[in-house]
C-alpha cells in the first residue's frame, strides 16, 4: 500500500540507493516506532529487501521506505531524512507529532 502522508527526502533516497549499490542489491528502509528510549518512543531503522503485505510504502526516485500500520499512526506528516554531519551520518525523522525528543533525536514523546 502506498501512503503520501509521510515523505522521503531526496537525501534519504540517495543514501538508500547508495547503500543498495554498495551491497549489490536493491534495499528498502524500514522505519518503525517502538516503545522505549529516554522520551517514551524510539525510532528503529532497518534495511530490508522485501516488505510485508501490510506495510505502507513511501517512494522517491525509485527507492522506498516501508512503515508498518501501527507506526504510521505516530509518523503522519513526518519527513524521513538523511543527515551527514561532522559528528554523525544517520537517518532522522522530522516528526511534527513529537512534543519533545531526546538530545540525540532517536527517542520522542507524543
Amino acid at each position: 500500500m502506498t501512503d503520501t502522508s509521510v515523505t522521503l527526502s531526496e537525501q534519504a533516497a540517495r543514501r538508500i540507493r547508495a547503500i543498495g549499490e554498495t551491497e549489490g542489491r536493491p534495499l528498502m528502509l524500514r522505519v518503525a516506532v517502538d516503545g522505549g528510549g529516554c522520551s517514551g518512543f524510539q525510532y528503529r531503522f532497518d534495511l530490508v529487501e522485501d516488505g510485508e503485505a501490510e506495510d505502507l510504502r513511501i517512494e522517491r526516485d525509485g527507492v522506498a521506505a516501508l512503515i508498518d500500520p501501527m507506526s504510521m499512526a505516530m509518523l503522519k506528516g513526518s519527513v524521513i531524512d538523511f543527515v551527514d554531519e561532522l559528528a554523525s551520518a544517520e537517518f532522522r525523522i522530522r516528526n511534527p507529532n513529537a512534543r519533545s525528543s531526546c538530545g540525540c533525536g532517536v527517542s520522542f514523546s507524543i
